[in-house]
Protein backbone atom coordinates (compact mmCIF):
# COMPACT_ATOMS: atom_id res chain seq x y z
CA UNK A 1 0.00 0.00 0.00
CA UNK A 2 1.21 3.52 -0.76
CA UNK A 3 2.02 6.02 2.05
CA UNK A 4 -0.83 8.18 3.27
CA UNK A 5 -1.45 10.84 1.06
CA UNK A 6 0.09 13.97 1.98
CA UNK A 7 -2.28 16.58 3.22
CA UNK A 8 -2.60 19.20 0.39
CA UNK A 9 -5.82 21.22 -0.11
CA UNK A 10 -7.61 21.26 -2.89
CA UNK A 11 -8.63 24.65 -5.16
CA UNK A 12 -12.29 25.31 -4.20
CA UNK A 13 -13.00 25.95 -7.64
CA UNK A 14 -12.01 23.81 -10.83
CA UNK A 15 -10.70 27.02 -12.51
CA UNK A 16 -9.08 27.49 -9.78
CA UNK A 17 -6.61 24.85 -9.85
CA UNK A 18 -3.17 26.10 -10.87
CA UNK A 19 -2.11 24.31 -13.62
CA UNK A 20 1.10 22.63 -12.79
CA UNK A 21 -0.81 20.91 -10.14
CA UNK A 22 -3.29 19.75 -12.90
CA UNK A 23 -0.53 18.73 -14.96
CA UNK A 24 0.69 17.03 -12.48
CA UNK A 25 -2.62 15.04 -11.81
CA UNK A 26 -2.98 14.01 -15.17
CA UNK A 27 0.48 12.76 -15.63
CA UNK A 28 -0.65 10.56 -12.59
CA UNK A 29 1.97 11.63 -10.55
CA UNK A 30 0.06 13.33 -7.52
CA UNK A 31 -3.25 12.29 -6.01
CA UNK A 32 -6.61 14.26 -6.34
CA UNK A 33 -7.08 16.52 -3.14
CA UNK A 34 -10.71 16.98 -3.47
CA UNK A 35 -13.97 16.38 -5.90
CA UNK A 36 -12.93 19.84 -7.94
CA UNK A 37 -9.35 17.82 -8.69
CA UNK A 38 -11.04 14.91 -9.58
CA UNK A 39 -13.84 16.70 -11.88
CA UNK A 40 -11.00 18.33 -13.46
CA UNK A 41 -8.72 15.56 -15.03
CA UNK A 42 -8.16 14.80 -18.31
CA UNK A 43 -9.03 11.31 -17.96
CA UNK A 44 -7.69 10.35 -21.78
CA UNK A 45 -4.37 11.83 -20.63
CA UNK A 46 -4.18 9.97 -17.22
CA UNK A 47 -5.16 6.50 -18.67
CA UNK A 48 -2.87 6.86 -21.41
CA UNK A 49 -0.13 7.92 -18.73
CA UNK A 50 -0.77 4.87 -16.05
CA UNK A 51 -0.84 2.50 -18.59
CA UNK A 52 2.95 3.28 -19.78
CA UNK A 53 3.98 3.75 -16.27
CA UNK A 54 2.87 0.20 -15.52
CA UNK A 55 4.16 -1.42 -18.35
CA UNK A 56 1.20 -1.32 -20.79
CA UNK A 57 0.74 -0.01 -24.23
CA UNK A 58 -1.01 3.54 -23.98
CA UNK A 59 -1.64 3.56 -27.66
CA UNK A 60 -3.15 -0.22 -27.71
CA UNK A 61 -6.72 -0.81 -30.04
CA UNK A 62 -8.26 -1.42 -26.86
CA UNK A 63 -7.25 1.83 -24.60
CA UNK A 64 -8.29 3.84 -28.06
CA UNK A 65 -11.40 2.37 -28.61
CA UNK A 66 -12.35 2.72 -24.83
CA UNK A 67 -11.37 6.26 -24.37
CA UNK A 68 -12.82 7.67 -27.31
CA UNK A 69 -16.31 6.07 -25.77
CA UNK A 70 -16.05 7.70 -22.65
CA UNK A 71 -18.57 11.05 -23.48
CA UNK A 72 -21.13 8.89 -24.25
CA UNK A 73 -20.94 7.47 -20.28
CA UNK A 74 -21.12 9.27 -17.06
CA UNK A 75 -18.11 10.35 -15.12
CA UNK A 76 -18.11 7.14 -12.65
CA UNK A 77 -19.07 4.96 -15.68
CA UNK A 78 -16.03 6.06 -17.30
CA UNK A 79 -13.72 4.60 -14.54
CA UNK A 80 -15.25 1.29 -14.78
CA UNK A 81 -14.59 1.20 -18.62
CA UNK A 82 -10.74 2.92 -18.38
CA UNK A 83 -10.11 0.12 -15.47
CA UNK A 84 -11.44 -2.77 -17.50
CA UNK A 85 -9.65 -1.62 -20.82
CA UNK A 86 -6.34 -2.05 -18.31
CA UNK A 87 -7.71 -4.79 -16.88
CA UNK A 88 -7.96 -6.68 -19.92
CA UNK A 89 -4.32 -5.72 -21.67
CA UNK A 90 -2.75 -6.78 -18.30
CA UNK A 91 -4.41 -10.47 -18.90
CA UNK A 92 -2.94 -11.11 -22.01
CA UNK A 93 0.83 -9.11 -20.38
CA UNK A 94 3.51 -11.50 -19.83
CA UNK A 95 3.83 -10.24 -16.32
CA UNK A 96 0.56 -9.33 -14.91
CA UNK A 97 1.07 -9.77 -11.61
CA UNK A 98 3.91 -7.27 -12.13
CA UNK A 99 0.98 -4.73 -13.60
CA UNK A 100 -1.42 -5.21 -11.25
CA UNK A 101 1.35 -4.61 -8.35
CA UNK A 102 2.06 -0.98 -10.19
CA UNK A 103 -1.25 -0.24 -11.00
CA UNK A 104 -2.05 -1.00 -7.02
CA UNK A 105 0.63 1.26 -5.37
CA UNK A 106 0.45 4.17 -8.25
CA UNK A 107 0.84 7.52 -6.89
CA UNK A 108 -2.15 8.98 -8.86
CA UNK A 109 -5.17 7.69 -6.30
CA UNK A 110 -7.69 7.34 -9.73
CA UNK A 111 -4.98 4.71 -11.13
CA UNK A 112 -5.42 2.73 -7.38
CA UNK A 113 -8.93 3.07 -7.70
CA UNK A 114 -8.51 0.96 -10.96
CA UNK A 115 -7.00 -1.50 -9.11
CA UNK A 116 -9.45 -1.88 -7.03
CA UNK A 117 -12.09 -2.53 -9.78
CA UNK A 118 -10.07 -5.29 -11.02
CA UNK A 119 -10.75 -7.70 -7.85
CA UNK A 120 -14.68 -6.93 -9.02
CA UNK A 121 -13.46 -8.24 -12.85
CA UNK A 122 -11.64 -11.35 -11.55
CA UNK A 123 -13.21 -14.68 -11.27
CA UNK A 124 -11.85 -14.88 -7.79
CA UNK A 125 -13.76 -16.98 -5.32
CA UNK A 126 -15.82 -14.26 -2.71
CA UNK A 127 -13.12 -15.30 0.46
CA UNK A 128 -10.32 -13.86 -2.34
CA UNK A 129 -11.98 -10.90 -3.43
CA UNK A 130 -12.22 -10.02 -0.26
CA UNK A 131 -8.99 -10.94 0.80
CA UNK A 132 -8.08 -9.01 -2.33
CA UNK A 133 -9.53 -5.97 -1.91
CA UNK A 134 -8.50 -5.02 2.17
CA UNK A 135 -5.75 -3.45 1.15
CA UNK A 136 -7.58 -0.62 -0.39
CA UNK A 137 -10.08 -0.96 2.10
CA UNK A 138 -7.21 1.12 4.25
CA UNK A 139 -5.86 3.17 1.44
CA UNK A 140 -4.79 6.43 2.83
CA UNK A 141 -7.26 8.20 0.00
CA UNK A 142 -10.87 8.08 0.71
CA UNK A 143 -11.67 7.97 -3.10
CA UNK A 144 -9.91 4.27 -3.19
CA UNK A 145 -11.84 3.51 0.29
CA UNK A 146 -14.88 3.71 -1.46
CA UNK A 147 -13.96 1.95 -4.54
CA UNK A 148 -12.80 -1.19 -2.63
CA UNK A 149 -16.52 -1.73 -0.81
CA UNK A 150 -17.81 -1.09 -4.11
CA UNK A 151 -15.91 -3.05 -6.30
CA UNK A 152 -17.29 -6.07 -4.35
CA UNK A 153 -21.03 -4.85 -3.76
CA UNK A 154 -22.48 -7.06 -6.54
CA UNK A 155 -20.88 -9.88 -3.96
CA UNK A 156 -23.19 -9.03 -1.59
CA UNK A 157 -26.47 -8.36 -3.57
CA UNK A 158 -25.79 -12.38 -5.16
CA UNK A 159 -24.75 -13.73 -1.72
CA UNK A 160 -25.37 -11.47 1.50
CA UNK A 161 -25.31 -14.15 4.35
CA UNK A 162 -21.82 -15.48 2.97
CA UNK A 163 -20.58 -11.60 2.77
CA UNK A 164 -21.99 -11.57 6.63
CA UNK A 165 -20.38 -14.41 7.43
CA UNK A 166 -16.76 -13.38 6.27
CA UNK A 167 -16.79 -10.08 7.28
CA UNK A 168 -17.19 -10.83 11.04
CA UNK A 169 -13.79 -10.83 12.04
CA UNK A 170 -13.56 -7.14 10.05
CA UNK A 171 -15.83 -5.56 12.73
CA UNK A 172 -13.49 -6.76 15.47
CA UNK A 173 -10.47 -5.27 13.56
CA UNK A 174 -8.51 -2.72 15.39
CA UNK A 175 -8.34 -0.58 12.21
CA UNK A 176 -11.73 1.43 11.61
CA UNK A 177 -11.20 1.64 8.15
CA UNK A 178 -11.89 -1.90 8.13
CA UNK A 179 -14.60 -1.99 10.38
CA UNK A 180 -16.37 0.94 8.06
CA UNK A 181 -15.59 -1.19 5.27
CA UNK A 182 -17.67 -4.04 6.50
CA UNK A 183 -20.56 -1.73 7.58
CA UNK A 184 -20.46 0.41 4.03
CA UNK A 185 -20.69 -3.22 2.18
CA UNK A 186 -23.46 -4.41 3.71
CA UNK A 187 -25.62 -1.34 3.93
CA UNK A 188 -29.15 -2.04 2.51
CA UNK A 189 -29.48 0.62 0.22
CA UNK A 190 -26.02 2.08 -0.43
CA UNK A 191 -25.26 5.17 -1.92
CA UNK A 192 -24.36 5.10 -6.14
CA UNK A 193 -25.22 1.24 -5.93
CA UNK A 194 -27.43 -1.48 -5.82
CA UNK A 195 -29.69 -2.12 -2.92
CA UNK A 196 -29.19 -5.31 -1.44
CA UNK A 197 -32.85 -7.22 -1.66
CA UNK A 198 -32.66 -9.75 1.07
CA UNK A 199 -31.00 -6.56 3.34
CA UNK A 200 -33.66 -4.43 2.84
CA UNK A 201 -36.48 -7.18 3.85
CA UNK A 202 -34.55 -8.75 6.37
CA UNK A 203 -31.58 -6.52 7.83
CA UNK A 204 -31.49 -8.42 11.05
CA UNK A 205 -29.54 -10.75 8.73
CA UNK A 206 -26.67 -8.57 9.00
CA UNK A 207 -26.91 -7.35 13.01
CA UNK A 208 -23.92 -9.57 13.75
CA UNK A 209 -22.08 -6.91 12.29
CA UNK A 210 -23.60 -3.96 13.66
CA UNK A 211 -23.46 -5.23 17.36
CA UNK A 212 -19.70 -4.84 17.92
CA UNK A 213 -19.74 -1.19 16.30
CA UNK A 214 -22.58 0.08 18.02
CA UNK A 215 -20.11 2.29 20.41
CA UNK A 216 -17.38 1.99 18.01
CA UNK A 217 -14.26 4.92 18.91
CA UNK A 218 -14.20 6.10 15.41
CA UNK A 219 -16.73 9.11 13.87
CA UNK A 220 -16.18 7.40 10.59
CA UNK A 221 -17.27 3.80 11.81
CA UNK A 222 -20.26 5.70 13.70
CA UNK A 223 -21.34 7.21 10.82
CA UNK A 224 -21.16 4.49 8.60
CA UNK A 225 -23.19 2.72 11.48
CA UNK A 226 -26.11 5.54 11.22
CA UNK A 227 -26.13 5.35 7.59
CA UNK A 228 -26.81 1.41 7.81
CA UNK A 229 -29.58 1.73 10.28
CA UNK A 230 -31.00 4.49 8.51
CA UNK A 231 -31.29 2.71 5.45
CA UNK A 232 -32.85 0.04 6.82
CA UNK A 233 -35.53 2.44 8.62
CA UNK A 234 -36.61 2.95 4.83
CA UNK A 235 -37.94 -1.03 4.77
CA UNK A 236 -38.20 -2.28 8.14
CA UNK A 237 -38.93 1.01 10.52
CA UNK A 238 -39.93 -0.66 13.53
CA UNK A 239 -37.05 -3.04 13.84
CA UNK A 240 -34.90 0.06 13.61
CA UNK A 241 -37.07 1.68 16.29
CA UNK A 242 -36.23 -1.06 18.90
CA UNK A 243 -32.65 -2.06 17.94
CA UNK A 244 -31.89 1.68 18.35
CA UNK A 245 -34.02 1.66 22.07
CA UNK A 246 -32.32 -1.60 22.87
CA UNK A 247 -28.75 0.22 21.78
CA UNK A 248 -29.27 3.27 24.03
CA UNK A 249 -30.03 0.88 27.07
CA UNK A 250 -27.15 -1.31 26.92
CA UNK A 251 -24.95 1.33 25.77
CA UNK A 252 -25.52 4.86 27.09
CA UNK A 253 -22.46 5.81 26.19
CA UNK A 254 -21.71 9.29 23.49
CA UNK A 255 -20.57 7.15 20.90
CA UNK A 256 -23.79 5.13 21.02
CA UNK A 257 -26.32 8.26 21.42
CA UNK A 258 -24.71 9.91 18.49
CA UNK A 259 -25.05 6.72 15.90
CA UNK A 260 -29.00 6.52 17.52
CA UNK A 261 -29.45 10.24 16.71
CA UNK A 262 -28.33 9.61 12.95
CA UNK A 263 -29.67 6.28 12.55
CA UNK A 264 -33.59 7.84 13.59
CA UNK A 265 -33.49 10.77 11.13
CA UNK A 266 -35.22 9.71 8.98
CA UNK A 267 -38.12 8.13 11.24
CA UNK A 268 -37.95 11.76 13.29
CA UNK A 269 -39.03 13.04 9.72
CA UNK A 270 -41.50 11.13 8.93
CA UNK A 271 -43.21 11.23 12.33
Amino acid sequence: MPPPEAPRKGAARIALIPPPVLEALNRGDIATANLNEFLALDLPALARAVARHVGLDPDSERIADTLAMLPAFRPVARHLHVARALYDLAAVHADRDAVARALASHPSDVARTWAAQWVGFSGLSLPDKLASVRRFATDGHFGVRETAWMAVRDEVVRDSAGVVALLRPWVEDADPNIRRFASELTRPRGVWCAPVPSLRREPWLALELLEPLKADSSRYVQNSVANWLNDASKSQPQWVQDTCDRWSAQSPVPATAYIVRRAMRSLRASS
